[in-house]
């Protein structure tokens, strides 16, 4: 049987233990032991080298002169200043920008209210171009200290390669656009679906900071799904991202809708819709909340629509109860505007759906996050990569980094998965 890489061990042992001190923001090498139950030998080890890349600093507990017992603890932190990240959420009627610090704290914030969708590719690169470079500036930074930038956004995202398999943003299907962002600012980068980015959110800053196995449903333009699974973000074949809107609706593969046509955004909102006030909403990128005035002012068509699509959602959220038996479930997205219109039969469906044995182990958490969030999820994307990868006098090395990520999910990548990189 092959025995494991030491370098790929020693970059699993050294993601783990960074992982631990930004959890913990203060932490002794005892603890760090404690709860990756690592060796002293190997905390040791690991830390010292975090030291000398300047990644972690020693914080003293304590005074000598005063302590009867010997020396000040020896607590170790994060050093924020280690590195940069530009993380990004582009959606279709606007971009988010946030640039944070080393330990995911934001530095910077920018939001651009421009339509995004269906514009050409080019077009849309140039935007997030001039949005990064805003957003640096803002910051008071400049490019050359920016380690990496991080995109998030709806659709079938290839994370392996950065292509954008299909998108409600993009015209054509198989966009590369992490090469065309590396190519405009010299700075490596990476693309992400935006469900998975405000899952690493969720995990890292949100209502999932206690908890390492959940799901996440996203109610945007498209339907979103995040699994988080012993701490690690699941992905697909090739690193594809997971699309619930995709998932078949039905018994008859001829009279099955797919859950998008019934749940999205884009389905629930009717463009052809006799109010005018409606139309202009959509066209602004404020639909939902139109729609949401228009039901409380008695229409019954949007009401009907509001209802037909938390029952699916309702339906569709059971199915991954029964196939994760997640202890959470959390909704985010700007469908949540609905709110009871949506959630109530969402809710009612649910509880009717799941099996008896079932119906104790579920927490649905609804969380109306902003877009910030979302911009610094995709932001914590890149640093969960940076905190595995080896680092030097140049910076991280990315070489490794995809075998990480597949080691830490508990297999090896295939042929397939090594052609692609």
């Amino acid at each position: 049987m092959k025995t494991a890489d030491p370098e790929l061990m020693r970059a699993i042992n050294r993601f783990h233990v960074l992982d631990v001190i930004r959890r913990s923001g203060l932490i002794s090498r005892v603890e760090i032991g404690e709860r990756t139950e690592l060796s002293t030998t190997t905390i040791s080890a690991i830390t010292a080298s975090l030291l000398d890349d300047e990644l972690i600093s020693t914080h003293h507990e304590g005074d000598l002169r005063n302590n009867s017992r010997g020396r000040p603890r020896v607590m170790l932190r994060l050093n924020p200043d280690a590195a940069r990240i530009v993380g990004a959420k582009l959606a279709t009627n606007r971009l988010s920008f946030a640039v944070t610090n080393f330990q995911g704290d934001p530095v910077a914030e920018l939001t651009l209210p421009v339509r995004v969708d269906r514009l050409p590719s080019d077009v849309i690169v140039d935007l997030v171009e001039d949005g990064v470079r805003r957003c640096v500036l803002n910051a008071g930074l400049t490019l050359s200290e920016i380690k990496t930038i991080a995109l998030a956004l709806p659709g079938v995202i290839e994370h392996a390669t950065g292509k954008v398999r299909s998108s409600p943003l993009f015209r054509d299907a198989d966009v590369p656009l992490k090469s065309a962002i590396e190519a405009r600012l010299g700075i490596d980068a990476l693309v992400e679906s935006d469900a998975n980015a405000i899952t690493i959110a969720q995990h890292w800053f949100g209502q999932a900071r206690d908890c390492d196995d959940f799901v996440l449903v996203s109610i945007e333009e498209d339907l979103g799904l995040g699994v988080m699974h012993a701490g690690q973000l699941f992905r697909g074949a090739r690193e594809l991202s997971l699309a619930l809107g995709n998932m078949m609706m039905g018994s008859d593969p001829s009279t099955s809708e797919r859950l998008s046509h019934i749940a999205s955004e884009r389905s629930i909102l009717d463009a052809n819709h006799p109010d005018p006030r409606l139309r202009e909403a959509i066209r602004l990128g404020h639909g939902m909340s139109q729609m949401r005035r228009l039901i409380e002012e008695g229409d019954t068509e949007l009401r009907a629509a509001a209802s037909r699509a938390g029952k699916a959602l309702g339906l569709a959220i059971a199915n991954l109860v029964c196939l994760f038996a997640p202890p959470r479930v959390i909704l985010v997205g700007g469908g949540l505007v609905l709110e009871d219109h949506l959630l109530d039969p969402l809710r009612t469906a649910l509880s009717q759906s799941l099996p008896p044995a079932l119906e104790s182990v579920l927490n649905l958490v609804v969380d109306d996050v902003g877009d910030a969030l979302w911009a610094r999820g995709a932001a914590a994307v890149a640093l969960s990569e940076l905190y595995g990868a080896p680092w030097g006098t140049t910076g991280p090395a990315y070489a490794g980094a995809q075998t990480i990520r597949h080691a830490l999910n508990g297999r090896s990548p295939s042929n397939a998965d090594r052609q692609v990189r």
